[in-house]
């Protein structure tokens, strides 16, 4: 594939102004700082993407199993990482105050390898299954997987409500399931079973063993039970509790973020960005990979493989 452009970007530059727009003090620590990380490996990627993406054969195989740390740190280009970390600031500052920042910055450690752990297992039974060996080459990067294993979290700890998903409201419970459906068929580039694996692990901790086994490898952590409410932020920090309420994800109270999205839901939000980027390539001819999640190629295509590619997005 061909080198990512870094720097000055449209999605990378949206990102840093609702990241102001928030206002970094209003951002709980460990939230900020795994939106640091993203976009610091982002301008400044350790490696190349095939040499971090997570696949059976790289990981499993090859025993690169330092792939399993570096992948979900990494980005295909600013879109991707606009995309994941707009995702992950919104449910930070959901669950971070909610469960305490040392425990969350343990769950972002924990579920950042598990799910790659579980993208193998998934893919490895793919191929046996499917007899394909292309399940073992797919690789992946991006936060994605830990992203949507979040969002089951968020559903368990703030239940009731409703997503809009593609105009249809969708019980919050459901919406992990029907989101990994529509993301799959309106972004064929993004990888199913990554986001699959993040679904399956925040189930491991929501309703499986893993929170019991991460609090007895971890017993000195403040577990969620200390939280009866969560702190809420406004412009000038801390503002004190409010109790849990039944809303869909952006409710109407007047915080900076909220204001700056116009009230637009997670997945409005993405398909306004889409809409957007495919008008942006429109006028400047740049390809991108799709957003929440991404299948990094195996091979380097040939630029007549890159140009039969642009035709074919167009003419579909």
């Amino acid at each position: 594939m061909q080198p990512r452009q870094r720097g000055i970007n449209l999605g990378f530059l949206l990102l840093l102004s609702q990241i102001f727009q928030v206002g970094v003090n209003n951002i709980p620590v460990v939230t900020l700082g795994t939106l640091a990380l993203n976009i610091l490996l982002f301008l400044k990627p350790m490696k190349n993407l095939l040499s971090v993406c997570i696949s059976v054969h790289e990981a499993y195989y090859q025993s690169d199993w330092k792939r399993l740390i570096f992948s979900p740190f990494h980005h295909a280009d600013d879109w991707h990482l606009y995309f994941n970390m707009m995702s992950l600031l919104w449910k930070g500052k959901k669950l971070e105050p909610r469960l305490g920042s040392a425990w969350f910055a343990y769950i972002i450690a924990v579920f950042s390898v598990l799910t790659g752990v579980v993208y193998i297992l998934l893919e490895l039974v793919l191929a046996e299954l499917m007899d394909d060996h292309v399940y073992r080459m797919q690789c992946a990067v991006g936060f994605s997987g830990v992203l949507f294993a979040l969002k089951v979290l968020n559903n368990h700890y703030h239940p009731g409500g409703a997503t809009v998903v593609m105009g249809f409201p969708v019980p919050n419970k459901y919406s992990c399931w029907v989101e990994l459906i529509v993301i799959h068929f309106i972004s064929p580039g993004s990888s199913f079973v990554g986001h699959l694996a993040g679904i399956l692990v925040g189930l491991m901790y929501t309703k499986g063993p893993l929170k019991a086994i991460m609090k007895g490898i971890a017993g000195f952590f403040p577990s969620d039970g200390r939280y009866a409410e969560r702190m809420y932020y406004n412009s000038s920090g801390y503002s004190g509790h409010r109790q849990e309420r039944d809303h869909s994800y952006y409710s109407p109270a007047s915080t900076p973020y909220e204001a700056y999205t116009g009230g637009l839901s997670e997945e409005e939000q993405y398909q306004e960005a889409i809409q957007a980027s495919l008008n942006d390539r429109g006028r400047s001819g740049s390809w991108r990979p799709p957003p929440y999640g991404f299948r990094v190629p195996t091979e380097q295509p040939t630029p007549e493989d890159i140009r039969r590619q642009r035709l074919h997005r167009f003419d579909r």
